[in-house]
């Protein structure tokens, strides 16, 4: 048998994209909300001294339309191809389909030398709140109580969870010291813990959490129904079974239903009430007011603090004088590419999403008037077709930003929904079905709530195809209890 390797050649033909720097650069721009965009700017500049301010006293241009022109930016010549680039890629993706958020989201390592973006929003962060493990050692230290107790119980306080429960078992957190606690210790200690504020810390479930809480409130008022609600009716509560409430005990239902009004006032998850847990703040991206002339929407973009950014005249004439020194002009011309290509990718950002919210717009003009019980199908693809575009650009345009409307503040996303037709031909968006289905519940009688069955019939007699199931997940979905929950006594 003989034995031998051969090499052939052979020539053929692949189609592939490849991404420049400030293609990824645009992409990645597009998708930053507003707040991210302004971080990323002032960034930029400190790091890149060929982009500059424009004069405060130039006067900006009224951004009814949020476009860009020549007096609010100027890009280097270097980079006036970055949008031409982009809209070949969209180009692409739709002919052969390729993907390039394994590129776009690639971080190139740091430099030795260059500015490190982790640290300096480390260097920039505010002081964080206390947490509620030290808000608890902070009061535990001031408690005069015996050294093995005082030990048992920080042992205990470094197990309490955010929530302020304690979900470990005293016999596991007393074995894990040197030398172990006895379980009278480990009792004595959480019995101290439990007094520390917020009241119910410390609690192992619910119900101690509760009782936690009235023992602190007996001192002042007669919790006596409450503490047998919460000791052994707390599952009749939940599903709403009065009846059998006011039989065990011998009260009235008005004597249950306002002692289960009081325990409202009982904090299920104390551990939230410590340390600064405001919900972050939300700035649209887009704002669309009644016209003045009364024909319709005004679309306009929000600025924010984004200073208008404009290439260092000073930096083009260095260029030119740096003709015999080669390092000097190679330095000096990438900062002014980097900036060209900054300035042309926040332009294509403002002009994209001007003209994806334009067109939201106009497709959602029945949300406008009636809220969201008037959303109509709107799928990235369709509005992709519209824009000449791919979808992913669709998406990445509305990621994280949001609108301000006259009817409040929602995110962009949540104007882009699926849906069904209903009898008469028209397309009603899943979202718009469900604010129905909340609609048909708050106009429901509490004394007779409305089956899942029957607001699906409600639904078909108007036309609209849904199944009883759907009802009960858009239910869930809005956090709306079964009928039998619902009733009222």
């Amino acid at each position: 048998m003989s034995q031998f390797m051969s090499q052939q050649l052979s020539l053929g033909l692949r189609q592939e994209q490849r991404l420049t720097p400030q293609l990824i650069q645009s992409m990645n721009i597009l998708q930053l909300p507003l707040m991210a965009l302004e971080a990323k700017i002032r960034e930029e500049m400190e790091r890149n001294p060929a982009l500059e301010e424009t004069e405060p006293d130039i006067a900006p241009r009224e951004e009814a339309d949020g476009k860009f022109d020549a007096a609010d930016i100027e890009p280097s010549p270097e980079s006036r191809e970055l949008v031409e680039g982009f809209t070949r890629l969209d180009r692409m993706s739709q002919e052969y389909g390729i993907d390039d958020s394994d590129q776009m989201f690639g971080r190139p390592r740091v430099a030795d030398g260059e500015r490190d973006a982790k640290m300096d929003a480390m260097a920039n962060t505010a002081s964080r709140p206390e947490s509620l493990n030290e808000h608890l050692l902070r009061q535990w230290a001031l408690l005069e109580i015996d050294d093995r107790i005082r030990k048992a119980g920080e042992s205990i306080i470094n197990y309490i969870e955010e929530d302020g429960y304690l979900r470990t078992g005293l016999t596991e957190i007393a074995e894990q010291q040197v030398p172990p606690f006895s379980m009278e210790e480990m009792e004595e200690a959480l019995t101290w813990v439990q007094t520390l504020d917020p009241p119910g810390v410390g609690a192992r479930n619910l119900r101690e959490c509760f009782l936690i809480q009235l023992d602190m409130l007996a001192e002042e008022e007669d919790v006596e129904l409450e503490r047998l609600l919460v000791e052994n009716h707390l599952t009749d509560i939940e599903k709403n079974r009065y009846p059998v409430i006011a039989k065990a005990t011998g009260r009235s239902i008005d004597e249950i239903k306002k002692a289960v009004h009081d325990l409202s006032r009982l904090h299920p998850h104390p551990g939230k009430l410590v340390g600064d847990r405001e919900v972050p703040r939300v700035s649209p991206d887009v704002i669309v007011e009644y016209s003045e002339d009364g024909d319709g929407y005004k679309v306009r973009l929000t600025r924010g603090s984004s200073p208008r950014l404009r290439i260092s005249e000073t930096y083009r004439r260095m260029l030119q004088d740096s003709r015999n020194n080669k390092e000097a002009r190679e330095f000096i011309r990438k900062n002014l590419e980097s900036a060209g290509a900054l300035i042309d990718a926040i332009a294509y950002r403002r002009n994209r999403l001007l003209e994806v919210a334009e067109e939201v717009v106009q497709r959602q003009q029945a949300f406008f008037e009636v809220g969201p019980i008037g959303l109509k199908i709107l799928r990235m693809s369709e509005l992709a077709d519209k824009l000449h575009c791919d979808p992913s650009t669709i998406s990445r345009t509305v990621a994280d930003k949001y609108m301000q409307t006259p009817r409040g503040i929602y995110p962009l996303r949540s104007f882009f929904t699926g849906g069904t037709e209903s009898g008469d031909g028209e397309a009603t968006s899943w979202d718009s079905v469900k604010a129905r289905v909340q609609s048909i519940i708050q106009a429901e009688d509490k004394k007779n709530p409305l089956s899942d069955e029957v607001i699906a019939a409600k639904l078909q007699a108007e036309g609209i195809d849904v199944s009883r199931r759907a009802i009960a997940k858009y239910r869930q979905q809005l956090h709306i209890p079964a009928a039998r929950q619902r009733r009222d006594f």
